[in-house]
């Protein structure tokens, strides 16, 4: 699936419909050079659960996590990670092992400590907007781009 978001409004407001199409489960790896919107698409997803707030890339804390309307949602930034091995240490396989939401920005970081993900989402700069494209690698990913298409089409045929 690929989408042009031309703002930031379509930006929050498809991490929205992503949050919903996810239904609070799963591991979601974000990738995007630095300016793409990976924590933009996060604050739309945490919309999805009722999160009104700021949301901060958790770059030097590694994660910030969140109880919205009883859904575990844990926000990685891997992006200053010095070695994978230290997400052992900080308690990461149980909150990647759960039956949460994990976004996690800068995955590569990661490699060969993380399980894999459901989905992987991709940014990019495209002029004054994103492109955002996405790929399903178990049934859990590959339901959510089913669903999020469908609500995509949804909402298109409705304008």
């Amino acid at each position: 699936m690929r989408r042009f978001l031309p703002n930031e409004a379509a930006h929050v407001a498809f991490g929205e419909a992503l949050g919903h199409a996810l239904g609070g489960h799963g591991r979601v790896h974000l990738e995007g050079e630095l300016g793409a919107g990976k924590t933009t698409l996060t604050r739309g997803v945490l919309r999805a659960y009722g999160h009104d707030g700021a949301v901060k890339s958790p770059t030097y804390t590694l994660v910030e996590s969140y109880v919205l309307q009883g859904i575990e949602v844990y926000h990685f930034d891997l992006y200053r990670l010095g070695d994978p091995e230290e997400l052992e240490f900080m308690g990461a396989r149980d909150m990647l092992g759960g039956d949460g939401l994990s976004l996690i920005e800068w995955p590569s970081r990661g490699e060969g400590w993380l399980p894999p993900p459901d989905l992987v989402v991709r940014l990019a700069l495209a002029g004054e907007g994103r492109e955002v494209s996405l790929e399903g690698l178990t049934p859990r990913g590959q339901a959510v781009i089913a669903a999020l298409h469908d609500t995509c089409r949804d909402k298109e045929a409705d304008s």
